[in-house]
């Protein structure tokens, strides 16, 4: 059998002693202040972002026969980091807990908002004695900035559209914040700020917190078809952040109805058909398609068209469409008004014409006729009888 000596077993034993004292210092293993009183949390590693609140419920247990006082704090909390302690709705430093019993106390850590990201430990002691332990980690890089963002900053429409995108403004400072809203856009396109319900031009944002916005755009009248970036600011004294909204115009709709000389009058005869000569003109900037065509006239008066519907017109383009006009045969002589329009989903225009009915040229000379029987009977009478 080998013997050892006192210092040749010491050798061999120190880097176990050395090790379980590394693993100590770094995790304190203390269940209670070693007289009967233990505290406890069942959340002792857990994982948040910067500028967050912990809070923890935590149980001081005294498992003893006497009454203790227990003196509560934290130590090793990192510099920045700051906490309050609360049991019944007081602050608190120090609990007596009845024997067999426990009391409970809620601990809430403010995590700074400009922090590393890592792992971070600190304990809570009872009666200057580390029971404790507790470690946040925190997630990602901390900042100490504003944040404006949207989930949709891209929109697509026609040029007579309004464009409204949902924007959140984040707080990420120490402090609350007053922000002006701005928009750096050309002249023409109009940008409003609603929050909460209401039409702003600057909002309130608490310390870590944020503010949901809605941001309308309406392009300027008659603009082109394109892809238009709108730059948004949120600025106050000390920050700034921006965003930048992108609105794709796809063309405006707009359609003329008139006549090659641009005249709106006409005349027709009772009873009578007249022909009208109608240009559709598209005087936008995109295609428009499926044209139908509708008429408001007189009583008993009818119109038709050829064509009948136009399929689609190219912008800048014209097309022909003669309108066929029939007047009631009961109409007298006078003006009238004839409306003529041509629709799409995004357009419409109308053609007023004043029409100018004329009695047929046979009912003309029957009245002079009739008016000459007439007059030929008088005669008569005045002949016949007159010398009597």
């Amino acid at each position: 059998m080998k013997f050892h000596s006192c210092q040749q077993r010491a050798a061999i034993l120190w880097p176990y002693v050395a090790s379980l004292l590394v693993m100590l210092s770094i995790h304190p293993i203390y269940a209670s202040t070693g007289n009967g009183v233990t505290v406890y949390t069942p959340y002792t590693k857990i994982s948040v972002p910067p500028g967050e609140s912990i809070n923890y419920d935590i149980d001081v247990i005294n498992k003893s026969r006497s009454v203790k006082n227990v003196g509560v704090a934290i130590k090793g909390l990192p510099k920045g980091w700051s906490y309050d302690m609360k049991s019944g709705g007081w602050d608190i430093s120090q609990l007596s807990v009845l024997p067999k019993d426990k009391k409970s106390l809620s601990l809430r850590v403010e995590v700074p908002l400009k922090v590393n990201k890592g792992a971070y430990h600190f304990y809570v002691t009872g009666n200057g004695r580390p029971l404790l332990p507790l470690t946040v980690i925190v997630s990602q890089q901390g900042t100490y900035e504003t944040e404006f963002s949207t989930d949709q900053p891209n929109m697509v429409g026609h040029s007579t559209s309004s464009f409204t995108f949902n924007a959140t403004l984040r707080n990420r400072t120490g402090e609350k914040q007053l922000y002006a809203l701005s928009a750096d856009v050309q002249a023409g396109w109009e940008v409003s700020f609603m929050a909460e319900g209401k039409d702003v031009s600057s909002v309130n944002v608490e310390e870590n917190g944020t503010a949901n916005m809605t941001i309308k755009i309406v392009p300027p009248a008659g603009i082109k078809a394109g892809k238009y970036s709108l730059p948004i600011t949120a600025k106050t004294g000390s920050t700034a952040a921006n965003l930048t909204l992108e609105v794709v115009v796809t063309g405006s709709y707009k359609m003329e109805l008139t006549t090659p000389a641009g005249l709106l009058s006409t005349s027709v005869t009772a009873g009578k058909e007249k022909q009208l000569d109608l240009i559709v003109k598209n005087a936008g900037t995109t295609e428009l398609n499926d044209i139908t065509f509708n008429s408001e006239l007189p009583s008993d008066w009818s119109a038709t068209y050829n064509p009948a519907k136009i399929s689609h017109i190219n912008a800048g383009e014209t097309v022909h469409v003669t309108v066929t006009l029939k007047a009631s045969s009961k109409a007298i002589a006078g003006d009238y008004i004839a409306r003529f329009t041509a629709r799409t989903l995004e357009s419409n225009s109308t053609a007023e014409f004043r029409v100018a009915v004329k009695t047929s040229l046979l009912w003309g000379w029957l009245g002079i006729c009739i008016i000459a029987a007439a007059g030929g009977s008088i005669y008569y009478l005045f002949r016949k009888y007159g010398r009597r």
